[in-house]
């Protein structure tokens, strides 16, 4: 287990709890090592409501609500993705806020992009933030760990926002 990502969903958790918040996650380029990190805090239960893992368009569609059209037009790894994915579990959960990660975790590209690249996304009552990042792809693992960290960190900076 990575310490540093472990400390950042502590953090993540810990403020979630301070102001009485939930959230929910859905992932793809991940695997779940956001579902993953987030329950090895203690008492994260109070704050942490699902975790959807979506590797195929199908899914993100049926289950977390990404429009066909947005599929089509933008693919799956997509800012417009990662933006509706967010939304989609945090509605699913009926959650005060939805994380999502989407990308090309490696070691070959997919949909036409590098690996590497990553979009995040957070989405609260105060609208959805989404982020593109360009990891340097040493490996799949380094790839899924920094989309993690990233993803937690816009989480922790969106819920401080929170009054």
């Amino acid at each position: 287990m990575n310490n540093l990502i472990y400390e950042t969903a502590a953090e993540a958790v810990r403020i979630l709890k301070d102001k009485k918040l939930t959230v929910s996650a859905a992932e793809s380029c991940t695997g779940g090592l956001l579902s993953a990190y987030l329950p090895t805090v203690p008492g994260v239960s109070s704050v942490y409501e699902l975790g959807i893992t979506s590797y195929s368009c199908r899914i993100k569609n049926e289950v977390l609500g990404v429009s066909k059209a947005t599929l089509d037009t933008f693919g799956a790894v997509s800012e417009a993705a990662a933006r509706e994915m967010a939304e989609g579990v945090r509605k699913k959960a009926n959650a005060d806020f939805g994380v999502s990660v989407t990308g090309v975790a490696g070691p070959d590209g997919s949909e036409g992009h590098d690996p590497g690249l990553v979009y995040i996304a957070v989405s609260g009552k105060g609208g959805t933030t989404v982020k593109k990042l360009n990891i340097d792809p040493v490996n799949r693992d380094y790839v899924r760990s920094e989309a993690v960290k990233n993803a937690l960190e816009l989480l922790i900076n969106t819920v401080k926002e929170v009054k």
